[in-house]
């Protein structure tokens, strides 16, 4: 359904996305991952038209992705890394707003949301100025005015950054609920273990572009099985990844320093492929 080829963007010499290619099927749950200043924002932008590329392409059901294509803009729904709700209108008048921008009136409209606000726990907070909405509450508004047209995709660059568990956890039936309907979801989180239980292909890049691929366990098993951690002075740590727990076992008797070992994390696997060396 998505698909991206070749696609780079330069800001002067700088190269934030270095022919990034990646192929998202219709249905997919994408968690794309990587450290800070690695590009995942710029490629959102550049998916939902706010940045063009500067060479390379970026497709939707085999339609180049352009800022004056409305039609296409029509399938996404976007949730932005900060916030940009209304802050002076309140929650039914900020949904009222996306509705109108998407053509969506009369009946549909007040049906999509009063089943979005209620969906969300905001029907009681509808009156509400948005500037007074916690972080939790303004973040599940985001998400309801982005899905208040039914789109095909929708995209969430860190949905629960600055949101306490109990919203964290809300959002996280939301994002549910979106996956059992079918939903095409682009998610980026600095949360792993959220990525981890949503997505049923995850994408880690580094300067640019994609590094790893796979599910979850797909890419644990492209390290290895099992984690040795260890001193390494007196105030940080190092990290060895072993296939099977028998090397483990035989490389930590070798250490005479403080050491543990575990089982292979998603964690275990963005540290090796976001390390410096």
């Amino acid at each position: 359904m998505i698909e991206f080829c070749n696609v780079t963007k330069e800001y002067g010499s700088f190269l934030a996305v270095d022919h990034f290619n990646l192929e998202i099927p219709k249905g997919q749950f994408l968690g794309l991952i990587g450290p800070n200043g690695a590009g995942k924002t710029t490629l959102i932008q550049m998916f939902t038209g706010l940045l063009r590329p500067t060479s390379g392409e970026i497709t939707i059901n085999g339609v180049p992705v352009a800022r004056e294509n409305v039609e296409l803009k029509r399938l996404i729904g976007v949730v932005p890394q900060h916030m940009n709700l209304d802050k002076e209108l309140s929650v039914e008048q900020n949904m009222i707003f996306a509705a109108k921008l998407f053509g969506v009136n009369g009946k549909r409209r007040e049906e999509r949301i009063n089943y979005l606000l209620d969906m969300m726990g905001l029907e009681e907070f509808r009156s509400r100025i948005a500037r007074r909405l916690s972080g939790g509450m303004a973040r599940k508004l985001m998400i309801a005015r982005a899905l208040i047209h039914d789109p095909q995709i929708l995209v969430l660059d860190e949905p629960t950054t600055g949101v306490d568990l109990i919203s964290r956890r809300k959002i996280w039936e939301i994002l549910e609920v979106m996956r059992k309907h079918g939903k095409t979801i682009l998610l980026t989180s600095h949360y792993i273990e959220e990525v981890e239980a949503f997505s049923d292909k995850i994408a880690l890049i580094k300067n640019g572009k994609p590094v790893a691929e796979g599910s979850s366990t797909e890419l644990k098993e492209s390290i290895g099985t099992t984690t040795v951690a260890f001193a390494k002075g007196d105030t940080s740590m190092d990290y060895k990844f072993f296939k099977s727990r028998e090397e483990a076992e035989n490389f930590a008797k070798t250490l005479d320093v403080d050491h543990s070992l575990r089982g292979l994390s998603l964690e275990d696997v963005f540290y090796y492929y976001s390390k410096e060396n």
